[in-house]
């Protein structure tokens, strides 16, 4: 017991934030509820994003009731790679990333292969709620398939990797990026399996990397080194986050980013309610960040201010 109060002390010592301390200090003070659903609806999202002019993934298609299922063929004929995810879904569940065809089958980004019954069937599992928060029913959403960006190519397996920024009052606080792996089956997903690497908030270059609780220096499946990699367009990513507190109104958030190799950064996904994870990647706790953005919210209003106190206070920070 002495021991496990010893290590409270030294992470709270370093600033680093539990579960409770974000939902009572961060999220209730500064996320009105009322504006959850903008970011917990990944169609809402969506639809947001486009309506202010930020790229998001194309939309082909919203399955939303059991009678619409036997049209997915139809719907999918042209296509031969797209996403299926839930549009209230969380921590990647029921998202199907298929790759190409091979027959009358579907070859998915795990390497497996799936027919149109068992599609339709795991559509029918998202309506009736199986992957959504708190088990609602949902809509399906058909969508774009990204191509990363090439500078990924020898640090990930088969998935897309993306950025998640966590923002604050509109200031980018902290970034990591996150990289598939075979045990996560090709998802960007760190709860089952996906490397995180954090990144310097004033260059952009990755840092640190973790896989679980376990500093790593090489990604598992390629043996390519994840540290020191260069993100593209990283002022874009910065603006696109800090924009997001506008776009949304709530004051923290996490912002998960694409980089299509030929469409460039697009928003995936915003949360409001994201995982603490990211200080394990930069090992770094995030309260000293969160305090210094209140000290100075009332000089933080323009963009450019943000993003300029963000590069200035956040940057150079890996420890190693």
């Amino acid at each position: 017991m002495k021991g496990l109060i010893a290590v409270a002390r030294a992470l709270r010592a370093n600033g680093v934030m539990g579960i409770n301390e974000r939902n009572a200090e961060f999220n209730l003070i500064h996320n009105e509820r009322s504006r959850f659903p903008l970011v917990d609806d990944k169609l809402l999202t969506k639809e947001l994003a486009s309506k202010a002019g930020v790229a998001v993934p194309q939309l082909y298609g919203v399955i939303e009731i059991q009678h619409e299922v036997p049209e997915l063929a139809s719907l999918l004929s042209a296509r031969q790679d797209f996403v299926v995810k839930p549009a209230r879904g969380s921590q990647g569940d029921g998202i199907l990333v298929v790759t190409g065809r091979s027959g009358n089958h579907y070859r998915l980004a795990d390497g497996g292969l799936m027919d149109q019954p068992a599609l339709e069937f795991h559509v029918s599992n998202i309506l009736s709620g199986v992957f959504s928060l708190g088990g609602q029913t949902d809509r399906a959403m058909i969508e774009y398939r990204v191509n990363f960006d090439p500078v990924f190519e020898k640090i990930t397996f088969r998935g897309v990797p993306d950025v998640r920024i966590i923002v604050f009052l509109g200031v980018p606080v902290m970034a990591m990026v996150r990289l598939p792996t075979r045990a996560a089956k090709g998802k960007a997903n760190l709860h089952q399996g996906a490397i995180g690497s954090g990144v310097d908030i004033s260059t952009g270059r990755t840092m640190t990397a973790v896989r679980g609780d376990q500093v790593v220096s090489e990604h598992p499946d390629t043996g390519n080194p994840v540290r020191d990699v260069q993100v593209p367009r990283w002022d874009t990513l910065l603006e696109i986050a800090a924009r997001s507190f506008e776009l949304t109104g709530l004051g923290y958030l996490g912002v998960d980013i694409v980089l299509d190799r030929d469409l460039g950064p697009m928003i995936l996904e915003l949360n409001a309610r994201p995982g603490l994870n990211i200080q394990i990647a930069n090992r770094a706790g995030l309260r000293p960040r969160l305090d210094a953005v209140l000290a100075n919210r009332d000089r933080l209003r323009a963009i450019d201010e943000r993003l300029e106190f963000a590069k200035e206070r956040f940057g150079a920070q890996d420890p190693s």
